[in-house]
């Protein structure tokens, strides 16, 4: 009896075995083929073109100059010239811009972030002038017909910016935003000159060698090749084309704020590389 058991036990494991092997006893579906997943980490380069607008504003931009010229004087004190508003136009240019962009990325999943330094030559910038008088009586009993005139240019042709992006990666399509430093490359000069007429007033007790003759002066700052700071924005995407190749276009917002405060946008595309 007991080598009757264990026969039938035998038989009935081995059929168990064989239908397991069965592949409708264990399921009719397969799993799905995952699709391979772009990834864009590591190190790119790459070189862009495009064309950029550039406003710029000049106000105020010699007002260091005017103080300087009437610093301790009494048109200085008592006519706050260097506060006048002068009638400088704001600038606006256009350009063609070309450069190239160097990185590093680092996925997760499908997030992406990196660090990027970009270059563009180009030019931007422009020249506006102003003047301003007025007559007043002054506490030396005088009559002062006083003139403020001032100009300002800037020229910049090469900017730089060092930017953290991130970005969402939809395959091989990855859009991204971005912010960081600003570096230019300007020539900036500038003049201001203040011009004084005086005449007598009552009770005025001013030499009359001092009286009816202009007494004026000028100072000019011109700086070249000067670095330029400010801060950029922006918005782009990649778009992987075969191997290691990649598409790019991209808007990007830069501004400067140094003597004369210029605004500068521009629209790109490039080509890069993924090693």
């Amino acid at each position: 009896m007991r080598s009757f058991l264990i026969a039938v036990a035998a038989l009935c494991f081995g059929q168990a075995a064989q239908a397991a092997d069965l592949p409708f006893l264990r399921g009719s579906f397969q799993d799905e083929p995952v699709a391979p997943r772009r990834m864009w980490d590591g190190f790119y380069i790459g070189a862009q073109a495009g064309y950029g607008s550039g406003d710029t504003k000049f106000g105020g931009s010699n007002s260091d100059l005017t103080s300087s010229i009437v610093a301790n004087t009494l048109v200085g004190s008592e006519t706050g010239v260097t506060s006048w508003p002068l009638s400088f136009s704001n600038q606006s240019g256009h350009s063609e811009v070309y450069g190239g962009f160097a990185g590093y990325n680092s996925q997760w999943d499908d997030i992406v972030i990196g660090l990027e330094m970009s270059y563009v030559h180009g030019k931007f910038g422009g020249t506006s002038s102003g003047e301003m008088a007025r007559y007043s009586l002054l506490s030396d009993n005088n009559y002062h017909s006083v003139t403020s005139r001032a100009s300002s240019s800037i020229a910049i042709s090469d900017m730089g910016t060092f930017r953290a992006r991130a970005g969402y990666a939809f395959g091989n399509f990855l859009p991204y935003a971005f912010g960081g430093l600003a570096l230019g490359q300007a020539d900036i000069v500038r003049t201001a000159f203040v011009g004084d007429f005086v005449t007598a007033g009552p009770g005025s007790t001013t030499p009359a060698s001092l009286l009816g003759r202009q007494l004026s002066r000028s100072l000019e700052d011109g700086k070249y090749s000067h670095l330029i700071y400010g801060y950029t924005a922006g918005l782009g995407f990649d778009m992987a084309i075969v191997g290691g190749l990649f598409l790019r276009g991209e808007w990007e917002y830069v501004r400067f704020t140094s003597q004369v405060d210029t605004s500068i946008n521009t629209v790109r595309a490039g080509l890069g590389y993924k090693f």
